[in-house]
């Protein structure tokens, strides 16, 4: 029977923990055995789990003969790995013990070293952290989970189910994935990546710069076909000029800040009214539907009718 051990550190987020020991411990073969053996491990048995304190039955001999391990999140995430831990993890891994993490327990796992060199995801708010903080880590904020054969790395939250899913059909394939799936109510592979729930804030106007009019009135004119010509000629400025003062004061092009700009408020509109695709599509400035289509899906990686769809 394949075991699992989830690994309990510290603040660990009982939902990160819960998930793999829910999906697994309820996976059943065709015959209706058990496909997974799940333990609970710890560097001591007490756990601090922020509203309550857990025992763990194992401690991290329990990590040696699994053949998968568990890393869930925990709640500081900057918080620092214990060389007992550590060394666990590196050795399991030597053995060739599959390992996967579970939105910021990404970055106990990347303390390892295990992540370096390879692709990897976390929960999209500490995306950008996990980059700085490891940059030896290709960091990928778009997608539910990254699976790099031995290694693996999931999104915030539900995306754990995702990765767990996912763990169940490479060891059983789909038939035994697809019953956990329906048992989770969950489906077996989810429509997108992680980049359609992270939010597309408006870009920053500058508050207080030269640029702020500007910005302003590009906010305004988001259903006009606009070039930079046009920004320019409205800035009083020449092309060349424009293009060098928006990077410096905004870290992008006056056509990114305004295509950032156009998918927020087409979100906002596919969320909060009944308006066509292609209306919206023409509200926030794009002459051909599939143009927007194709824009949108680029930066949220899903279609507009299945984003409303999820956040209508």
């Amino acid at each position: 029977m394949h075991t699992v051990a989830v690994l309990a550190l510290d603040q660990v987020i009982p939902f990160d923990l819960s998930t793999p020991i829910e999906v697994f411990t309820r996976t059943r073969l065709p015959d209706g055995r058990p496909a997974y053996q799940v333990r609970v491990c710890a560097e001591r048995p007490q756990v601090d789990a922020g509203l309550f304190t857990l025992h763990a039955p194992w401690g991290l001999d329990g990590l040696t003969d699994a053949d998968t391990i568990i890393v869930p999140g925990t709640a500081d995430p900057k918080a620092p790995l214990s060389p007992a831990v550590r060394d666990a993890v590196r050795a399991a891994a030597a053995r060739g013990t599959r390992i996967a993490s579970i939105c910021s327990g990404t970055f106990p796992l990347a303390a390892t070293g295990l992540l370096d060199g390879l692709r990897a995801t976390t929960h999209w708010l500490a995306a950008d952290l996990l980059a700085t903080a490891y940059p030896g880590i290709e960091v990928d904020p778009d997608v539910l989970y990254v699976d790099n054969g031995q290694i693996l790395t999931s999104a915030g939250a539900a995306a754990g189910l995702d990765l767990c899913l996912h763990l169940i059909r490479r060891d059983y394939g789909s038939a035994v994935a697809a019953d956990a799936a329906r048992l989770s109510v969950m489906p077996l592979e989810r429509e997108g990546g992680q980049a359609q729930f992270i939010v597309q804030e408006f870009p920053a106007t500058s508050r207080g710069s030269a640029l702020e009019p500007l910005l302003i009135w590009l906010q305004s004119s988001l259903a006009r076909d606009l070039t930079v010509a046009d920004i320019a000629a409205h800035a009083g400025m020449s092309p060349r000029t424009l293009m060098r003062r928006f990077r410096e004061q905004t870290g992008t092009s006056p056509l990114q800040w305004l295509h950032r700009a156009r998918i927020r408020q087409a979100q906002h509109l596919l969320e909060t009214t009944d308006h066509t695709v292609e209306r919206i599509g023409a509200q926030v400035g794009f002459t051909s539907p599939t143009a927007f289509r194709d824009r949108f899906k680029r930066v949220t990686g899903v279609s507009p009718h299945a984003y409303r769809r999820a956040f209508r």
